[in-house]
C-alpha cells in the first residue's frame, strides 16, 4: 500500500511538472505571436536619400551617422526599425519597417537625414524564391 502512495505521488508531481511545462509553453507561444502581430502591422519601406560624397564617406564618418539614427529610433520606439542601408557614389538607398510613411520623415527630419524618395515595398524575392 505504501508503494501505491508512493507511485501516485509520484505520478502526480510528473503531470503538475508536465502542466506547468505546457501553460509556459503556451505563454511563450502567445508572447511570439504578439510579437509577430506587431511585426506583420508594420510595412516596408526603401528610402533613397541624395547624399553627394556618400560612397567617400570614412567609416568613422558611416558610424556617426548609424548612431545618430539609432539615437532618433530609440526616442522614437518600436514603430519604426531600419533595417539595413546600401551607400553607393551619391545616394544612400536605406530600408526601414514603420508603420507608416509619416514616421519615415519624422525620423528623418528628428536626425536630419535627406530624403529623395520614399517607396513602400510590396514584396521582396531573391534566388531563394526561386526555390520555393
Amino acid at each position: 500500500m505504501k508503494q501505491v502512495k508512493i507511485l501516485f505521488k509520484s505520478l502526480l508531481i510528473v503531470c503538475l511538472f508536465m502542466l506547468q511545462q505546457e501553460a509556459k509553453a503556451q505563454q511563450k507561444s502567445s508572447t511570439d505571436a504578439t510579437k509577430e502581430s506587431s511585426q506583420s502591422s508594420m510595412k516596408l519601406f526603401l528610402i533613397e536619400r541624395d547624399i553627394p560624397g556618400a560612397g567617400t564617406l570614412t567609416p568613422v564618418e558611416l558610424k556617426g551617422i548609424s548612431q545618430k539614427s539609432c539615437t532618433v529610433l530609440t526616442s522614437m520606439g518600436p514603430k519604426i526599425k531600419w533595417v539595413q542601408s546600401y551607400v553607393t557614389g551619391n545616394k544612400i538607398f536605406c530600408v526601414y519597417q514603420a508603420e507608416d510613411e509619416k514616421l519615415i520623415k519624422e525620423h528623418a527630419q528628428k536626425g536630419g537625414f535627406p530624403i529623395t524618395k520614399i517607396t513602400q515595398i510590396s514584396s521582396t524575392i531573391s534566388p531563394a524564391t526561386a526555390e520555393q
